[in-house]
């Protein structure tokens, strides 16, 4: 199988395509996945945000800039469209395989050529249905594997000042979907002290692409009166969740257990890399450069907690680089093939444990699916209406939408949690009672006390019958 994708012809680029959808399809067909947490908040975004709502001002929550507009984007060409979510991933990833493939090929930062690059990257993309959808990791790190190629100088005079530019934007976008990526412009200091003649000039080069889209965004909520809520919601717990974990995403110990396979790939081919003779100088460079990389991804997984969305794609792109010294010619001359097929049994058969009984105990794997959100059996009879949840569990959300802006409960407590407070207090009554929502769910028992401080907005509800947590408007039918 190495042996045919070695080539660049238009054949083992439809090959590749035929393996990523045979290794992906069959489970989606079979089984299907389960709404996560991360997407359900991603589709309420994108409601709100179609309805009009502008981040930060009309939204109490956390999500990127730059993603909040794509899923709000998404959410006008169809009403929650999950199969969109999951086709803009599978496109994703497929483009940043791709692009890495072809950036390397071009810059000849490997004496090999072909889609090996492409196939490792789909290949072990698959071994976790956690890049089957669409994240703000995934889409910022799009924009990251897009930068490498201005990262590399193109002549021996150094690099181009517009190249420099543009790869400190594409990591500022990058930053504007998922925060802690940013500190890939450390990789690109990395890549202009060890590339380029002047390295001061050439990062304030790359350091004004990095700053210009954020200025471009904080001009923009300043104009819309909404930068302090920017700076609140998106800056400050955009680092806080780097430095203590974001539990947005799968299990830490299941998603430490499927990041073993490909660690375990990883940490072999990087030995294998390191003590590989390599020809030109620039391939020595390009290989310390990605490790650079590497180490950065390292970083902002252990800061994320190993538990955001999508962060399995952290270590594709230096996987793929370093896998090529394993496919290597060697003695025996079969042993980079029969690796490879091994690497590809492990996938599907991680992959697709869930159809298999008894699998997931052996291999101490739950699926995935099982930790996907399922509706509340206790608000089954409540469909389709606009409601408030005061709490962090959003269930309710499955089969209702948001009513108001506080969509992420942690950003919601900076008023509800402070009851005693006036400003918060008026705030909750402007935003809750602006369009009052049909139901209130009360998880945290609350609503005693905000009908006491705001009856005009809150005294129009009466407790349902079977739910004492369950609040209904007056004027909404049952």
């Amino acid at each position: 199988m190495l042996r045919f994708f070695r080539g660049s012809l238009p054949a083992q680029l439809l090959g590749l395509l035929a393996l990523l959808l045979a290794l992906r399809l069959p489970l989606l067909a079979l089984q299907g996945l389960p709404l996560t947490g991360g997407e359900l908040g991603a589709l309420l975004v994108g409601e709100r945000v179609h309805g009009g709502a502008l981040p930060y001002r009309d939204l109490y929550d956390g999500t990127a800039p730059l993603v909040s507009y794509l899923f709000g984007g998404l959410d006008w060409l169809g009403t929650r469209p999950v199969f969109l979510y999951r086709a803009l991933a599978l496109v994703m990833l497929l483009l940043q395989a791709l692009r890495l493939n072809f950036v390397l090929d071009r810059a000849d930062a490997f004496p090999d050529r072909g889609y090996l690059v492409a196939l490792v990257y789909l290949v072990v993309s698959c071994i976790s249905t956690d890049l089957d959808a669409l994240s703000p990791l995934l889409v910022g790190h799009t924009f990251v594997v897009f930068a490498l190629s201005a990262l590399i100088p193109t002549s021996r005079e150094g690099y181009d000042n517009r190249r420099l530019f543009r790869a400190g934007f594409l990591v500022g976008l990058a930053g504007l979907c998922y925060l802690p990526l940013v500190l890939f412009a450390g990789v690109g200091l990395f890549a202009v002290i060890i590339f380029a003649a002047n390295a001061f000039r050439s990062f304030l080069l790359l350091l004004c692409g990095l700053l210009f889209p954020y200025a471009v965004v904080a001009t923009y909520f300043l104009y819309a009166g909404a930068l302090p809520n920017f700076v609140q919601f998106h800056l400050e717990p955009g680092w806080h969740s780097f430095r203590a974990g974001a539990p947005s995403g799968l299990p830490l110990a299941l998603q430490l257990r499927l990041l073993a396979l490909p660690a375990a790939v990883l940490l072999l081919a990087v030995l294998r890399g390191l003590g590989a003779p390599l020809g030109p100088v620039f391939q020595a460079k390009f290989r310390q450069l990605m490790v650079a990389w590497l180490l950065t991804a390292l970083l902002i997984l252990a800061g994320g907690g190993g538990t955001a969305p999508g962060a399995l794609v952290l270590l594709l792109p230096p996987l793929a680089y370093f896998s090529l010294f394993l496919w290597q010619a060697g003695r025996p001359a079969w042993a980079p093939e029969v690796t490879f097929l091994v690497l590809l049994a492990a996938v599907a058969v991680v992959r697709y444990r869930s159809l298999v009984p008894g699998l997931e105990t052996v291999l101490r794997l739950p699926a995935e699916s099982s930790f996907a959100l399922r509706p509340d059996p206790a608000l089954s009879d409540l469909r389709n209406h606009r409601v408030l949840v005061l709490g962090p569990d959003r269930r309710a959300y499955l089969t209702n939408t948001s009513a108001t802006p506080y969509l992420n409960w942690n950003l919601a407590l900076r008023d509800f949690g402070h009851l005693d407070q006036y400003a918060a207090v008026v705030r909750i009554g402007r935003q809750v009672g602006a369009r009052p929502p049909a139901y209130i769910v009360d998880q945290s028992h609350l609503f005693p006390q905000l009908r006491h401080l705001l009856p005009s907005v809150f005294g129009t509800y009466v407790s349902t019958t079977g739910s004492p947590n369950l609040y209904r408007h007056t004027g909404a039918h049952e």
